[in-house]
């Protein structure tokens, strides 16, 4: 079957239609299960239920901004292919929102607050990137990825062992942003410079430390 091209226009709906999904609900997700489906809730007490809940939230802004990212990447990538690879990647971190909300939900917390503000930056972020050159964009996620990777490794070692359910969601996402980091870079990611590189981590501490508490 032939792809269809969408015209610009096409494309800002389109955009739109994801950001309010992003933001409001519900996400477009694939076929994949929730991977804490059938598994047994841990025996938490409250001060570690909320510091996990709160945890998750940062996960779940996370995907919020990756969304903004690739919605705003497709909009300016000048490849056909770039766009479609970057669309099932984003379909897939659509998962991870809807896994991290069901999981902040089972914990007795709330969504971040802020979660319009980081996703209009990530979007303006990622068309930036994109107006940069397919290479750049590519190699943004890569780095994007690799960041994220990082971060969940650092909530890994937060979760107790008995949390089952917290801990087999952020195992899949870390697997995912493993696989989507490695396809951009196959795609013809460009290294980013080290300047950038250390932004990137700036402005990544900055949401999980505000996302934590607002």
């Amino acid at each position: 079957m032939k792809n269809r091209d969408f015209t610009p226009t096409d494309q800002l709906l389109i955009g739109l239609d994801q950001a309010i999904r992003t933001l409001f609900g519900p996400p477009q997700v694939t076929e994949r299960p929730n991977p804490a489906a059938g598994l047994a809730d841990a025996e938490l007490g409250e001060q570690q239920r909320r510091h996990i809940a709160r945890l998750m939230r940062i996960n779940h802004t996370g995907e919020v901004c990756a969304q903004g990212l690739y919605q705003g990447q497709a909009l300016t990538a000048k490849l056909p292919e770039t766009r479609r690879g970057m669309a099932r990647s984003a379909q897939e971190e659509n998962d991870h929102l809807a896994w991290c909300e069901q999981r902040i939900e089972e914990l007795g917390d709330r969504k971040s607050l802020l979660n319009p503000l980081w996703y209009a930056g990530s979007f303006t972020i990622g068309a930036a990137a994109g107006l940069a050159g397919d290479k750049w964009s590519l190699g943004f996620v890569v780095e994007t990825e690799r960041q994220v990777e990082d971060h969940l490794d650092e909530h890994l070692a937060e979760v107790p062992a008995e949390d089952l359910k917290t801990r087999a969601i952020l195992e899949r996402m870390k697997a995912d942003e493993i696989h989507h980091a490695d396809l951009a870079q196959a795609a013809g990611g460009a290294a980013l410079p080290t300047p950038l590189k250390l932004a990137m981590r700036l402005m990544s501490k900055v949401m999980t430390r505000t996302v934590y508490w607002i």
